[in-house]
């Protein structure tokens, strides 16, 4: 044998050798990554409320999407209106693909618009369920009936923590629109709060998804149990107000909040505040998992939201679906972190208790 041929061999040896050792960067190594795994969901609020039932649903259909088909084990990790869970995913969960998590939508601004100690662009996310318009729940014993009452009455609502969507709400009707509202904050999750408003603890509670008031209290409605700022009771709507980018198609006469704003400056603090409703439930991994498993989940991510099992059973459970993909997230993202620095701090007093 040549010595040429010897070596021309030798390099097609070699060369078989370098594309076994780099298969596992493929489908094939993601498979192999994930088959027998359990793949940890963190939750960042306590069991019951919105985000947890989102969560469980996506739970029960994402792994047969990603190849090897994980078992996905949900694990609440509620605290600080979920900064704990976000912080988990940030700083310490494996970055390696084997944990996912959700967390308030507020998080994606936190950084910006509160300090909170990470920075959201360099999450590894992957979409949301859908987006959302958030409401001010009352207590039908509560003296606020409608939206101007809030001017002129002293109530009280429930709140979780500085960053999350019920404080940040309630801050921004006080500060920006003199409602004469006091916060109790500190409940670890919506549900905690709104049992609070059962006991008379607190008069009501703002920032709950219209999606998870449908969901989870439609008896309360149907029995005027509670009257809503947006209302749902026709005899109501007058005067009525929703926190969102976009309009709710089903209190679509409702007057937005951003309807209310006086002036331009006061219109793009609503909108970086609000940023986080067109993302309503965030699912993301850690930064710099790689990437081959990173595309994997966000393909599963995706096909989950056209599984007719997962539809129907969202359908169930009167969970509304309109997806966000990750991309439109990391484009809104970049669009808001782009915000002057001016409208931000005033953004961020606006939101202070």
């Amino acid at each position: 044998m040549t010595r040429r041929r010897i070596a021309r061999l030798t390099f097609a040896f070699a060369a078989v050798a370098l594309v076994a050792l780099m298969r596992p960067a493929g489908a094939q190594g993601v498979a192999d990554f994930y088959r027998g795994r359990n793949l940890i969901l963190v939750i960042g609020f306590s069991a019951g409320g919105g985000y947890d039932l989102y969560a469980r649903l996506l739970a029960r259909h994402l792994g047969k999407h990603i190849p090897g088909q994980p078992s996905i084990v949900p694990q609440n990790r509620e605290g600080a209106g979920s900064e704990r869970a976000t912080l988990y995913l940030y700083n310490a969960a494996p970055k390696d693909g084997s944990v996912i998590g959700t967390f308030s939508r507020s998080m994606a601004v936190a950084p910006l618009l509160v300090g909170a100690p990470f920075d959201a662009t360099k999450l590894s996310w992957l979409g949301s369920i859908s987006s959302d318009v958030s409401v001010c729940m009352m207590w039908h014993t509560s003296p606020i009936k409608t939206f101007n009452d809030m001017l002129v009455q002293p109530f009280t609502v429930g709140g979780l923590s500085k960053d999350a969507d019920p404080d940040i709400f309630a801050m921004v009707l006080r500060n920006m629109f003199g409602a004469k509202l006091k916060l109790v904050s500190g409940y670890p999750g919506t549900n905690d709060g709104t049992l609070a408003m059962e006991r008379g603890e607190v008069n009501g509670m703002c920032g709950i998804s219209w999606s998870t008031a449908k969901a989870r209290h439609a008896d309360w409605m149907k029995g005027g149990k509670c009257t809503l700022p947006p209302f749902i009771q026709s005899a109501c709507r007058a005067l009525a107000v929703q926190f969102g980018l976009r309009k709710e198609a089903d209190i679509a006469d409702v007057p937005a909040v951003t309807d209310l704003a006086k002036g331009e400056e006061q219109a793009r603090m609503l909108r970086l505040i609000l940023a986080g409703q067109a993302m309503a439930r965030p699912y993301a991994a850690p930064p710099g998992i790689p990437d081959d498993r990173r595309q994997a989940l966000i393909g599963a991510f995706n096909a989950t939201m056209k599984d007719p099992e997962f539809l129907a059973d969202a359908e169930k459970l009167k969970a509304d679906v309109s997806p966000v993909s990750a991309g439109e997230i990391e484009r809104l993202l970049a669009d808001v972190y782009a915000t002057p620095k001016d409208i931000v701090a005033k953004a961020a007093r606006a939101m202070t208790n």
